[in-house]
Formats: C-alpha cells, structure tokens, sequence
C-alpha cells in the first residue's frame, strides 16, 4: 500500500487503512524521527486512496450514460425466449430495421470516402479497402473459429479464410494464417515460402511516406510482373490453393468472379479488383470501373437494387443523386436530412433554389423535423432543426407548435419555454389562453388565473377574477391564497383583478390589526370605483367589524363617504317579485339598518373626537 502513494516510505512508516465514504482513508501509524527538527517535518498524515479515479472524468461521463443505457436494456429483455419463437412479425420488422441500418451506414461511409475525405489516387484505394473490410467482417468470426479448433490447418474453413483475407487485402492476416499450413506440410514447404515471398514484397502505398506515387507504380507492376510469372511457370501447380491466390493477386477476373460467394458483393469485387489491377485508380476513373464492376458482378442474374443505384451515383460523383435516389428508397427523411447538411457544411453541395424558395437542404430538414413533430415526444428535438433553416423555419415552428396537444401542465410549460424562448409572442397567448380555458373547465381557478395573467388577456383575467369574488360570497374564504398575494404588478392586468388583489390585501391588512390603514383601502376600493357595484354590499358588510370598534377608526369624513356610498347603492332598488326575492330583499334590509346604525353612532363618535381634538 505505502508504494501506491507517493511520499511515503514503508522502511519509515507504517500504514493502517479503513474504508471511508466510497474512498479509503490510509493513516500513518508509526515514524521514527531522529532528531527534533526531523521529528517536526515527520508528522503523520491522512491519505485518501480514491479506487474509482475516472468516473470523475468529464471526457468519460458520456461514455458511463450511454453503457448504463445499454446496461438497463439488457437486463430488460426477455432472453429465456428468442425473439422468433416469441413473435415471428416483430422480429421480422426488427431484421428489416437492421438490414436498413446496415445499408444507411454503407453509405454513409462511402459518402465520407469519396466527398469529405476526397482522397487522392493511391491514398483513395487504402479509404475503400477500409469501407470494405468495416462491412465485410464476417471473416474475422470464421478466423477466430479456426485459429481457437484443435488443428486450424486442417479446418474446413481454413482456406475460406486465407481466400477472404487476400480478397480483402488483408495480407499479414493472410501470411500468419498460411504458416500454419506450411507446418503441417514439410514437403510443400518451398512452394509456401515462394507465396510467402510474393505476399511480403506486395507494395502498399504509404501516403505520409516519401515514395511519390509513380515510384510506387514502378514498383508495384514489376511485383504483379513476378506474380505473372509464378503463375505461368506453374510454380504453384501443385498446390491448387495457393494457385489460386496467386491468380487473385494478378487480378484474373475470371478468378475474382469465381469468388462471388467470398466477395457477396459488386462493390466488394470492385475494390479488390482495383486492388490486384489498378492501385492507382484516381477518383475520375472510380464511375467507369464501378459500372463495370457491377454488370460483370451481377451478368444478368439479377437486377440492380436501389442500394446498387445509390452507390453507383456516388461513384459517379453525383451527390443529388444520391440524396434523390436515397429519398426515394429509405422510409423516412433522417438520412438525407443529416446527409445533407453535413454536405453542405463541407462547401460540397450546390445549393440551387428549389421552386418554393428554399435550398435543398432546408427543404429535407423541414421535411425530416416536421415529421418528428407527429410524435408523442420527438417533437421537442424538432425544434433545434427549425431553429437552423433560416428560409422557413420559423414560419414551419410557428405552425407545428400550435399543434402539439397540450395534455399536461408540464407539457404545456415546455412549449411555452421554447415559444418565450424566440419571442413568439402570438403562439404563447395562445397557448395559454388554451390552458386557462381548460384549467377553468376544471374549476381550476388559481391556475386558470396564472395562464391568463401570463397571456396577458384582460378579459379573461376579468372573468376569472369574478368567479373568485363569487366563490367568496358563497363560501366567505379565498382559494389560491399565495397566487392572490403575489400578484404584484400582474394584479394591473384589469381592473376586476386589480379589485381582487386590493380587496385580498384588505383581509390581510384586517387580520393583522392594522385597522386603520384597512380602512382607508376599503374606503378607497369603493370611492374609486375599483370594485364592481354588485360587490359594494359586501364591502360595505366588511365595514361593519371596524365600525364596532371601541375606537375610532373611520374619520367623520371617511363616515360622510362610506354613507354616500350606502345610499348611492340603496337608491332605485325595484320591488322584488318572488317570495325568495323577498326573503332576501328583507335580510338586505336588515343589513342596511344596521349599517346606517353604525354608520350613525360611528359619525357621532368621530365628530366628537374630532372635535376634542381641535380643542
């Protein structure tokens, strides 16, 4: 232990340890000072021993998220039952998915060989040959099994493998694989050695190298010129599969054909017959030997699928084909979409008006986001690819947005963050006049108020502000206290939710005992006209307490308005016409006698005060 942490010495010191939170926590528990000032410098210490240092690691935090995803899914499955006995059609849909995964990222490779990469003749061969062998790696499985059996010489598949890795330009694979049959075979060792030989001095072009590529032509055709010989001297007629290599290493086409099985593919035969025959093949000539390659590869058996077509134009150097010809066989618009853009930020793609104004690669990212837009969830990543078309895609987020079913308060929150977010002020009116409408239906009112406070629609906050006073007058309580008393400068919106949040400061200024300044604010909310008339008698009936005061809390002038007041609601009242309307038209009158009684004794107790006062 004290060698892992530097600065101590295990000759001087020992160590004991015990597990803290997560770390170990190491102590020193013996030293041997020699002298006072050695003895001062020899203090011990704690060591904190952390055995998980990386997860610490910024550049590693990507890589933990995406493992504990796959991690979780793992354990989700259900492996006691293959996918194909469980449900056939499921795992039919999963294999197309997988076949459509597989060609997109063929492409997508390809695209990034011959466009972004725009390797030069000799350096290209070396990017196709790596395309080939990342989507033709079945050999390396048939390999492994034959290097793990008991005899690898003598496995059937010995000479499948060896033939693979030569088709693939896999030459050291193929040389180490071969040594193993030149063992088994003492008599044939020479001949062995003789394609060891031609293998070893195969040339391979070195782009950081110093040899120009016309020294490596040089070189090259005089090493295809002993390989030619070989072959016509019958140095491996002995040894039919070994001629056969050698037949591959000149290019015989006939030969390479006979490989269909080892090859599956025209373009696989393509990239090792420019291997064996033209190494230099510049990037102009790459559409000539493709088409070729592909009539000899495929001769009439079958027809050119639409992935053929796709990798043929790409050959041909013709990126809108390409991306046309992809859009028409891929079922949706990820690929070209993302395809595009790359394109178009690597100044390759020509963008031509199309006829509605836009460029192509606006066009496939609006078409490819508004899609996502459909869905449950994914309409959210939409969002950043309107953000980036700068021709429609705002006008496209403007109309998507409003569509987006607003199921939840916290869904509703999220589109309202991304309209705030680009000042789209008509879509967040919207949208919240939408869920204060729906928050009202529920008799919601706290948070129908809150929606159209942040609508800013005056009217409906007038509305709402009424169902409130309503529900006062019937149950003598408010609901949503704490959005009542924070509304601040929201409570301007409208007159009716200015009287709400006055009226509401009034019960609080009550309750607290501050009797005097409640007052002046009831006073007020009726001399100002701030509350509705139908809700005078209420205001009025809220006097009351404070008029019953022991002490003087309404001036006499105060007492001359809150009288003004009384008689102006008093006046021109019609004879009710119902016995109900009768019974309370008399529990009304009650209350106005006792309010012009108190109202009365109030005036008299102020005028006297008053006038004390001024004596």
């Amino acid at each position: 232990m004290a060698e892992l942490i530097p600065g101590i010495d295990s000759s001087q010191r020992h160590l004991g340890f015990v597990w803290g939170p997560g770390d170990l926590l190491a102590y020193e528990t013996q030293y041997k000072p020699t002298g006072a000032q050695h003895a001062a410098q020899s203090c011990p210490f704690v060591h904190v021993v952390r055995k998980d240092e990386d997860i610490y690691s910024p550049i590693l935090r990507k890589l933990f998220n995406e493992s504990h995803h796959i991690f979780v899914g793992l354990q989700n499955m259900k492996d006691d039952v293959p996918i194909s006995t469980r449900d056939t059609a499921l795992a039919t849909q999963y294999g197309n998915q997988v076949s459509i995964l597989l060609a997109v990222e063929l492409i997508w490779n390809l695209c990034e060989v011959l466009f972004i990469e725009a390797a030069p003749a000799g350096s290209l061969l070396l990017h196709l040959l790596d395309w080939v062998r990342l989507h033709k790696a079945d050999v390396d499985e048939k390999a492994q099994e034959v290097l793990q059996s008991e005899c690898p010489a003598e496995h059937q598949a010995y000479w499948d493998v060896t033939v693979c890795y030569i088709l693939q330009g896999r030459i050291d694979e193929a040389r180490q694989i071969l040594l193993k049959q030149a063992s088994q075979q003492p008599a044939a060792r020479v001949t062995f050695k003789l394609m060891d030989s031609l293998l070893m001095k195969m040339p391979i072009y070195n782009p950081g190298g110093t040899q120009t590529l016309t020294e490596f032509d040089v070189k090259w055709r005089r090493w295809h010129q002993e390989c030619d010989r070989c072959l016509q001297d019958n140095s491996f007629a002995s040894h039919p599969h070994l001629e056969l290599i050698c037949k591959i290493l000149v290019g015989d086409e006939d030969t390479l054909l006979e490989q269909r099985e080892h090859l599956s593919t025209w373009y696989h035969f393509l990239v090792t017959r420019l291997l064996y025959c033209h190494p230099t093949v510049k990037p102009t000539e790459l559409h000539y030997y493709a088409q070729a390659s592909m009539d000899m590869f495929l001769d009439g058996r079958s027809a050119p699928e639409p992935l053929d077509s796709i990798l043929l134009a790409a050959f041909e150097f013709d990126i809108h084909q390409v991306i046309k010809d992809c859009s028409i066989a891929l079922n949706n618009w990820w690929f070209v979409a993302h395809l595009t853009d790359l394109l178009d930020h690597c100044k390759l793609l020509q963008s031509h008006n199309l006829h509605f104004g836009s460029n192509l690669r606006e066009f496939l990212l609006l078409e490819y986001a508004s899609g996502l837009f459909t869905h449950h969830s994914l309409w959210q990543l939409a969002v950043d690819y309107f953000d980036h078309c700068p021709e429609f895609g705002r006008v496209y987020l403007e109309l998507q947005i409003e569509r987006v079913p607003l199921d939840t308060e916290r869904k509703a929150l999220k589109v309202l963050r991304i309209c705030e977010q680009r000042q789209m002020a008509e879509q967040v009116r919207s949208i919240c006049k939408i869920m204060a409408k729906k928050a009202l239906r529920n008799n919601r009112l706290g948070s129908a108020l809150s929606w159209s406070i942040r609508a800013k629609d005056a009217a409906f906050a007038t509305l709402i502000s009424e169902r409130f006073l309503q529900d006062y007058c019937t149950h003598g309580t408010f609901s949503d206290l704490d959005l009542i008393d924070n509304l601040g400068s929201a409570m301007l919106l409208s007159d009716r939710l200015t009287f709400l949040g006055k009226y509401r400061e009034f019960h609080k200024l009550y309750a607290e005992k501050q009797f005097a300044e409640a007052a002046r604010l009831l006073l007020s909310l009726m001399t100002a006209k701030i509350a509705p008339r139908s809700f005078w008698m209420t205001l009025l009936t809220d006097a009351l307490p404070l008029l019953e005061q022991k002490q003087v809390i309404f001036s006499a002038d105060q007492t001359y308005e809150l009288m003004h007041c009384l008689e102006e609601l008093t006046t021109g009242k019609v004879a009710p016409e119902t016995e109900l309307s009768m019974q309370e038209d008399n529990i009304e009158a009650t209350k106005i006698e006792l309010l012009r009684l108190a109202l009365a004794r109030n005036l008299a107790l102020a005028i006297v005060k008053e006038g004390t006062l001024e004596a």
